[in-house]
C-alpha cells in the first residue's frame, strides 16, 4: 500500500469525467472477477491516508469478496493525499512497489490536474494485472461490488 500528496484545483472532477472513470472501472470488471472501487472525500480522517484506505476498504465490504481481490483507489482532496489498498489476494501477487508505482502515475496526472485520466490510467494498470491472475469466468463471475465512485464526506 502507498501514499503520497497531489496538487488540488477548486471542484475534483465534472460529471463527465466521473463518468469515464465509472467507465473504466465497469470495463475493467468485464475482463477480471476482481473488483475495483474509488473513493472520494474532502478530509483525511486519519493521519496515515493508507491506513484510512484500509478503513473505507472495510467499511466498503471490499474484503467479502471470494478471491480477496478487491482494490480501493482513495482520495482525499482537500488535503491533497491519496492511496491504494489491495486486499489480501492480489497484494500477496504484486507487493508495495506496485501499489508505489501506480501512486506515482497518479500524481504525475494530479499535478496536471488530469483527475480523471490518472484515476483511469490507474484502474486499466489494476485491471490487467487482476485479469492476468484473477480471469473473468463467465460461468462463475459476478459482479460483487457496486462499480459507482463512493464519496464521502
Amino acid at each position: 500500500m502507498a501514499f503520497f500528496s497531489f496538487l488540488k484545483k477548486n471542484r475534483f472532477f465534472t460529471h463527465e469525467e466521473a463518468e469515464k472513470v465509472v467507465g473504466a472501472i465497469r470495463d475493467a470488471e468485464t475482463k477480471t472477477s476482481g473488483e475495483i472501487r474509488v473513493f472520494v472525500e474532502s478530509h483525511c480522517r486519519l493521519v496515515n491516508p493508507v491506513d484510512r484506505a484500509a478503513e473505507v476498504f472495510w467499511n466498503l465490504k471490499m474484503d467479502h469478496t471470494v478471491e480477496r481481490n478487491g482494490v480501493l483507489v482513495y482520495v482525499a482532496s482537500k488535503d491533497h493525499q491519496v492511496a491504494i489498498w489491495g486486499d489480501e489476494g492480489i497484494h500477496r501477487i504484486v507487493g508495495s512497489e506496485f501499489w508505489t508505482e501506480e501512486i506515482k502515475k497518479l500524481m504525475h496526472h494530479f499535478r496536471q490536474n488530469a483527475y480523471a485520466d490518472g484515476l483511469v490510467l490507474v484502474i486499466n494498470d489494476v485491471a490487467g494485472i487482476l485479469e492476468t491472475h484473477f480471469p473473468y469466468r463467465a460461468t462463475t463471475d459476478k459482479n460483487e461490488l457496486p462499480d459507482d465512485i463512493v464519496f464521502g464526506n
